[in-house]
């Protein structure tokens, strides 16, 4: 019998007629999915005025813009466990009235420390919400109709980034202050959750007992360790404990590993089942999705460092900046699922040969304008293909294992990020320091394309396997 024959009949079947699931379903999951990727950016740009009105510290503005992505980061595994025991459902609605009332609390913060606090819970209310996204799409939606909702996704995903440093400065632009980049969110919150309560289907979830705790404390252990010292280290100067804290949690994540193969011997239910792992394609789509999100992280970083720096660009105009590579991602990704299947993944590694050269092109064209667009639109046309990627991921992972699955993706695509920021981001940051940001644009930009060519590679293997 074939690894997928196993895969297979060792699982539950996926639900039937799921290509049938409403399109104002899909519009709830992945609006409630924009609102939390918007909440990862759109608070920069408000920093100077909270720190003017709450009189805060250095680092409790580092944890008024860290520490979301940070509690984000860790808990994502977790939340997708929530939805596989108490429903996709009630997991998607009980994230989102977190965040929604976390929200309203950073939008009404009287001090630093009570907007650290929102901030912090609005990270928790997301990652409960978040895998349930994919999770649903993966459970509700087949064929076709399925690539077009994974193409959606992923669309929102890039989109909700770059429409988040634009629209903080829309926003701050009115006068009204800080406030209002948290406020405005609000009745968008409460609307979907009264949507949301009326439209998306019940279930019970994955039908798996047990949280598995040693495996969730081991994972959340490891990733808090790599986490905190990536996204807080380029401020404090890479201190020892950074690096002892990054080592540690290679010693945890091997300790994970091996806590998993420990409660499946036993008969329990480990945090990610390894048939999800042995699902043809996932651990070369996993790698793919390492490697690409980090040069995504990368670019948005240093491309507003860039632009709003050397270039004197506003925030809403250096956002502006960046709609050419949106849009060519959102045409790349909701166009594949219209080619012929085997020009679907011979696109995959294609699109890595776009960009990686597209990287080094940004570089060139530093001094911005036409050219800088184009070279961006090429990038988000590359790495448009990501979408390609997550549905020859998951298409072979039954629909129970769909939680797993979802949670792994998302939580490797978030360290990406986190990667490729800390690590670009500080060598682009180190450089403009002594030949500006015009000399460091050059450098950064070849380092995007070393990980492009990586995410590249890993593509081939992804192919073999799922073909």
């Amino acid at each position: 019998m074939s690894q997928t024959a196993a895969l297979a009949s060792a699982v539950p079947k996926r639900p039937e007629g799921g290509a049938r699931a409403s399109g104002l379903l899909l519009t709830i999951i992945l609006v409630g999915q924009f609102l939390a990727i918007l909440n990862v950016n759109i608070v920069n740009v408000a920093t100077p005025t909270i720190e003017a009105d709450l009189g805060s510290s250095g680092a409790g503005l580092q944890m008024i813009v860290a520490g979301y992505t940070i509690v984000y980061a860790v808990l994502l595994i977790t939340g997708a466990r929530i939805g596989d025991l108490f429903g996709y459902r009630n997991a998607f609605l009980g994230g989102l009235a977190v965040f929604t009332l976390t929200t309203l609390g950073a939008g009404l913060a009287p001090s630093t420390g009570w907007l650290v606090a929102a901030r912090l819970l609005q990270g928790a209310g997301a990652a409960l919400m978040m895998p349930q996204v994919l999770t649903l799409i993966q459970r509700n939606y087949q064929g076709a109709a399925r690539g077009r909702a994974i193409g959606l996704w992923s669309l929102v995903i890039s989109g909700g980034i770059v429409v988040g440093q634009a629209l903080g400065g829309i926003l701050l632009g009115f006068g009204t202050g800080w406030r209002i980049v948290f406020l405005v969110l609000v009745p968008i919150g409460a609307l979907l959750l009264g949507a949301g309560l009326k439209v998306l289907p019940a279930d019970q979830g994955g039908g798996r007992a047990g949280l598995d705790p040693l495996g969730l404390l081991s994972l959340s252990a490891a990733v808090l360790l790599l986490v905190v010292p990536m996204v807080l280290g380029r401020e404090l100067g890479w201190p020892v404990w950074g690096w002892i804290s990054m080592g540690l949690s290679v010693v945890m994540f091997a300790g994970f590993v091996r806590i998993e193969r420990w409660v499946t011997a036993r008969g329990g239910r480990p945090l990610v089942d390894a048939r999800v792992l042995r699902a043809p394609g996932m651990r070369p789509g996993l790698a793919i999705l390492l490697f690409g999100p980090a040069t995504w992280g990368a670019f948005l970083f240093t491309s507003a460092l860039h632009l709003q720096g050397e270039l004197h660009l506003s925030p809403l105009a250096s956002g502006m900046m960046l709609v050419p590579c949106a849009l060519a991602f959102g045409l790349v990704g909701l166009g594949w699922p219209r080619l012929p299947a085997r020009l679907q993944r011979s696109l995959v590694p294609f699109g890595y040969v776009v960009a990686a050269p597209a990287y080094l092109g940004l570089g060139l064209a530093a001094g911005g304008g036409l050219p800088y667009a184009i070279m961006s639109a090429l990038v988000g046309a590359g790495l448009g293909v990501q979408v390609a990627v997550t549905n020859m991921a998951t298409e072979q992972v039954d629909g129970a294992y769909a939680a797993d699955a979802s949670g792994a993706l998302l939580t490797v695509m978030q360290l990406g990020q986190v990667i490729g920021v800390s690590t670009v981001g500080t060598l682009f940051i180190t450089l403009s320091q002594g030949h500006g940001t015009m000399s460091a644009s050059m450098v950064s930009s070849l380092a995007m394309a070393g990980l492009a060519v990586l995410a590249g590679l890993s593509s081939l293997f992804l192919i073999r396997r799922t073909t």
